[in-house]
């Protein structure tokens, strides 16, 4: 159909036939600026900004991000990462086992939204010794790329350990009292956490992870751990049957458990999640641990019954194995354990506990 132009001078409408030369010309013009600036494949994205501040453009602006693409391989279907191994809940949620996770792209899925992560660690009275190992190793494994604020909390803030600290990444000296019993210092940490992610950490930090600091990073503890709430297989009860949990058993106590029930046994030495949720897990574990107090109960475990307690009712979005909770000494390494990440370090417990 011959495309209708009016005429400005006669007023009468006239039909004007485009030339084939004019409109291949047209139609390859048109190509050209579709494919160059609209395609999806195109390695640069003009996109519209407002306030550039560049002259002429005070309003809306120009800029160039270049789109960055990876190369990996791809996932099959038919084709599962281990077989050797739980890799996923009842619930659906992820066990983090080495090999069912490409740390490349975990990476960049957590660059783009710029996160912080805080790690807790108490260091109370000679567990203060422990903290620069901890610190060290935790600058070579631990979230390594992004950005860390490292929360220690010690009675002894003079025997902190300066340790260098890479770019984007701090140390907070959070002074707190110390307890009698270690029992108590250990309870004491869900009240001390659940305080000050109200205090500050739901204003600094994105994830919480909390941890022991008699520890060591030994291998890569990256963004895979992190989820909504995660929890962390112990390393001696990951083969064990719900029955030989050593879950608290007695009614009287808010941690009780009955035998029929029960997912995994976690370890209190490392779990987090955001810091609402982890907030949440705290102050609910402190408020059982105040109630069982008022009724002059102590469970079996002390703040790693309540932890169990609370993973049972709300189930963790993420499952750690026990890569991230290991100690070689007593349990040697086992071909399933591909990778040791978090591990303990020898020690004297009865010696430093109550000093």
């Amino acid at each position: 159909m011959p495309l209708t132009l009016p005429d400005t001078l006669g007023g009468k409408p006239k039909c004007y036939l485009l030339r084939p030369v004019t409109f291949l010309l047209i139609m390859l013009v048109l190509v050209f600026f579709g494919a160059g600036f609209l395609s999806p494949r195109s390695p640069v994205l003009w996109s519209r900004r407002a306030g550039a501040g560049e002259a002429g453009r005070e309003s809306v602006g120009l800029q160039v991000v270049k789109l960055s693409r990876m190369v990996y391989p791809q996932p099959k279907v038919l084709k599962p990462s281990r077989k050797d191994v739980l890799v996923l809940t009842p619930w659906l949620a992820p066990i983090i086992w080495e090999a069912t996770f490409n740390t490349d792209i975990l990476n960049e899925q957590f660059r783009l939204q710029n996160a912080t992560i805080g790690i807790t660690v108490f260091a109370i009275k000679k567990y203060v010794v422990f903290l620069k190992l901890f610190l060290e190793t935790a600058e070579q494994h631990f979230m390594v790329g992004h950005r860390v604020n490292y929360y220690v909390f010690t009675d002894r803030p003079a025997d902190v350990p300066h340790v260098p600290l890479g770019e984007g990444r701090q140390m907070v000296v959070l002074e707190v009292p110390a307890s009698a019993r270690w029992q108590d210092v250990s309870m004491n940490r869900m009240e001390m956490i659940s305080s000050f992610c109200e205090q500050r950490f739901l204003r600094e930090v994105d994830f919480l992870v909390c941890a022991d600091v008699d520890m060591k990073f030994r291998d890569h503890v990256g963004v895979e751990i992190l989820s909504q709430l995660f929890g962390t297989l112990h390393p001696g009860y990951y083969r064990a049957s719900r029955e030989a949990f050593p879950y608290e058993r007695r009614p009287q106590s808010q941690a009780h458990i009955p035998r029929d029930q029960g997912d995994f046994y976690y370890m209190g030495a490392f779990f987090g999640g955001s810091v609402s949720e982890v907030y949440r897990l705290t102050k609910a574990c402190h408020q059982a641990i105040v109630a069982d107090r008022a009724n002059g109960v102590e469970a079996v475990w002390h703040d790693e019954s309540h932890l169990n307690r609370y993973l049972l009712d709300h189930k963790p979005t993420k499952v750690l194995s026990p890569e991230y909770m290991w100690d070689e000494k007593l349990l040697g390494w086992p071909a399933i354990m591909r990778k040791l990440r978090y591990v303990a370090v020898p020690k004297n417990h009865r010696e430093i506990r109550n000093r």
